[in-house]
């Protein structure tokens, strides 16, 4: 069938049924390819840098409507390295949507869990939003620019309807300002950051600071985030500036990461090192049947604020998390693929991969009621058999996120065969 103008490819596994679900079948995914050809190609958006990846082989999935690259030439084992040791350049999906007005602070208040008072201008921090009912409706980053102005960069989810229906007689705008978000993670990115940025590294750029900058001449905005559990930055693009050019932006990219050893790499890569990290994914590891309580989020709940959308409903609920890490020394854990207790079912896997640092199968979890860390369990991976596994609490190592923060420099040394 076709996608937005690109082939998409699926090849059959085998069968295993849970919830009516074909869960072997994950041991192949459906992906997108370009090619160059006339056809239905409308409401995904391709983004700057789109003829690049496709010239460096990229397949995609559609993330926010957008084509998002899943991998690249590098594989996904040697792009993780490069991540860990040097510097990983991953375009992604994420959608900024834009809250400005005398009344943007209060809005923010009334629609996120967390008191986004405190936040001041030039930071960002994590935010939730929740149905009225108290479950989980999309996590993202919430940047404040100004007093009255905050970005909002989304994981994938209908946010943009949500924020207008509630907008109604406050004093603000919400608006799509057309940014697209490229990140730069590793123990390198900061020193690729001195070099790519006009001005050399923002002062005082901290953990989740927020800077405006110059890049090949054309304003950006830069925060200290990424996906990764690594050291790193993401890019903003202002298009609406007047001097955007994606195709100068790319090759100032590429001059100033290459010579500290950066390659272009695939979500895919990323993908391990945020299972590694307990980095949550909106709509598979956490969706709208939870809580952020279960999902392990608890901590950016503020319930002493006078009111917030789901508010009531979580004053009530239960605290405990369903969400733990998973390792299993002999396979790769499955997607959605059973995990079992003394031979009954306790809940199944969110996300899976095999961690060439840890050098065991790795995963997220949902289980079907809260379970202490150490419990040993069988989980499914993709071998088609059952594992013996243990939980763990995540993040799988660097507990105290020591590496995003620039506390642990230490650089993982790539052993043969990993």
């Amino acid at each position: 069938m076709r996608l937005t103008g690109i082939l998409v490819w699926h090849r059959s596994g085998s069968t295993h049924a849970r919830e009516g679900r074909n869960r072997l079948a994950n041991l192949t995914r459906i992906v997108a390819a370009s090619f160059d050809e006339p056809g239905w190609d409308y409401g995904t958006s391709r983004g700057p840098y789109s003829k690049f990846h496709i010239a460096n082989g990229a397949k995609y999935c559609v993330y926010n409507n957008r084509l998002m690259p899943v991998s690249q030439r590098i594989g996904r084992i040697d792009g993780y390295w490069a991540l860990r040791t040097k510097a990983g350049l991953f375009d992604t999906g994420e959608r900024p949507i834009q809250i400005k007005g005398p009344d943007a602070a209060k809005f923010c208040n009334l629609v996120f869990t967390r008191d986004c008072t405190k936040i001041k201008t030039g930071r960002a921090g994590y935010g939730l939003l929740c149905y009225p009912n108290g479950k989980l409706l999309c996590d993202g980053v919430l940047l404040r620019l100004a007093e009255d102005m905050f970005w909002y960069s989304q994981a994938d989810g209908p946010v943009f309807s949500w924020l207008i229906a509630h907008s109604q007689d406050l004093d603000v705008e919400i608006s799509d300002p057309g940014s697209w978000v490229l990140q730069i993670q590793g123990p390198e990115s900061l020193k690729i950051l001195a070099s790519l940025s006009d001005t050399g590294l923002p002062q005082d750029f901290k953990y989740f600071s927020v800077a405006n900058a110059t890049v090949a001449g054309q304003p950006v905005l830069l925060t200290r985030t990424g996906w990764t559990n690594e050291m790193g930055f993401e890019i903003y693009t202002l298009p609406n500036s007047g001097k955007f050019d994606g195709e100068k932006l790319w090759q100032r990219y590429l001059a100033a990461g290459i010579p500290h050893g950066m390659e272009i790499c695939g979500l895919d890569s990323m993908d391990i090192r945020r299972i590694e990290g307990g980095i949550l994914n909106n709509g598979s590891d956490m969706d709208e049947t939870m809580t952020p309580y279960e999902a392990g989020l608890g901590v950016f709940i503020d319930l002493t604020k006078e009111h917030f959308i789901g508010k009531r409903a979580l004053a009530n609920a239960q605290s405990n998390s369903r969400i733990m890490g998973l390792k299993c020394e002999g396979g790769e854990p499955l997607r959605e693929g059973e995990i079992t207790i003394a031979g009954k079912r306790a809940g199944f896997v969110t996300a899976g991969a095999w961690s060439p640092f840890l050098t065991c199968g790795i995963a997220i979890s949902r289980l079907d009621s809260p379970k202490p860390a150490g419990t040993w369990s069988e989980v499914l991976c993709r071998d088609g058999k059952m594992h013996r596994a243990v939980f763990d609490d995540l993040p799988l190592y660097d507990k105290e996120k020591k590496i995003p923060r620039g506390q642990e420099t230490t650089i993982p040394v790539r052993k043969p065969g990993t």
